[in-house]
């Protein structure tokens, strides 16, 4: 999976990326900030933690979530500079202001409602730029043809729902209605998840600035809300493992910002996991929801998709409880799987190919 997160000057949002992949970008520059960070960041997940500590694997491999933090946009068509770096994201996180830092130069009282109304504007204008263009090409004849089938219906029900000031995801397009929009990197054509980055009190009362009415927005919406502190939490990244929790649960939260960004992206994506295990490796695969067994082991490699025969399948939970293939085997809890299966979250999966 590939996320990128936008926001305004100041939101802290580089602080927010060196949370979630350890990367330490500077953040001194601030609004100053013109490059891109690209970093990594790995899901928890204790599935896989028991799994490992099950099979005793030389390598243990968990899902990993790619994450670009570009620089801090601004109402002056700065958006459309790095639309094509987020080309291939998966959603877009949104990180709003919820704190003040004087030491920073960061004195005004933070209105994230307002801050997200300028920030979508921006988004959608530079989306309509771009749709315009495209539909002003096609009818004039240039590149005709070159369009793709549906292009120009989809582009102008994109176009009729940006002068709404409507997000293009709103339309509700199917994978084949949106694939003629693959390749202009619009941003409002992702799935939005919105990050309130706030201060340690505000985390902790659950009354963060605004957070009330960012709830509703959100809720409204169908998008997922998390309230982080970012900087704190940074700094409980870097303590002694058997520390941390007793720190988070002081601020209010049960597990760690990448743990809770990862679980309502992968809610909001409709995304599961599969495993594969053994005694080389446990490893976490991310699939969407109604994926086929056949489509699941494309995923490792497209030889196993070409060769595909049969999956055994065992559910997380069944493992858990027999904790060996050989007892799972003995109470028929070991199915064989065809081409059509569809994975439900948590199967470990062998998969058996010919080639």
């Amino acid at each position: 999976m590939k996320i990128g997160l936008v926001g305004l000057p100041l939101s802290g949002k580089t602080t927010f990326f060196n949370l979630l992949t350890g990367a330490g970008a500077a953040t001194s520059a601030y609004a100053g900030q013109r490059e891109s960070h690209i970093g990594m960041a790995r899901v928890p997940d204790a599935r896989v933690d028991f799994l490992s500590e099950l099979f005793r694997p030389a390598k243990t491999t968990y899902a990993q979530i790619q994450v670009l933090d570009i620089p801090g946009l601004t109402p002056r068509g700065g958006a459309a500079e790095f639309a094509g770096l987020l080309r291939d994201a998966d959603a877009l996180v949104v990180i709003l202001r919820g704190f003040t830092n004087p030491a920073a130069g960061i004195s005004e009282e933070p209105e994230p409602m307002k801050d997200l109304s300028e920030l979508m504007t921006e988004l959608i204008l530079t989306d309509l730029a771009v749709v315009e263009r495209r539909l002003e090409r096609l009818h004039k004849g240039k590149k005709a043809g070159s369009a793709l089938p549906g292009e120009e219906e989809v582009l102008r029900a994109a176009k009729e729902a940006l002068e709404r000031e409507q997000p293009v995801v709103s339309l509700g397009l199917s994978p084949k209605e949106r694939r003629p929009l693959k390749n202009y990197g619009l941003y409002t054509d992702k799935p939005f998840l919105i990050v309130l980055n706030t201060h340690g009190e505000g985390l902790r009362g659950g009354r963060a600035p605004g957070q009330e009415e960012l709830t509703a927005y959100a809720h409204a919406r169908h998008l997922p809300l998390l309230v982080v502190c970012a900087e704190l939490e940074e700094e409980i990244e870097e303590l002694p493992v058997e520390e941390r929790a007793a720190f988070l649960a002081d601020l209010g939260v049960g597990e760690p910002g990448v743990a809770r960004l990862a679980r309502a992206a992968y809610a909001h994506l409709d995304l599961i996991s599969y495993f594969t295990v053994g005694s080389d490796e446990v490893k976490a695969w991310t699939i969407r929801r109604g994926t086929t067994a056949k489509q699941a082991a494309g995923k490792i490699h497209s030889d196993l998709e070409r060769g595909f025969i049969r999956v055994e399948v065992v559910s997380y939970e069944d493992m858990v409880q027999e904790r060996s293939f050989a007892r799972l085997k003995e109470k028929g809890l070991l199915r064989l799987e065809g081409k059509d299966y569809v994975v439900q979250d948590g199967d470990i999966m062998n998969f058996r190919f010919n080639v």
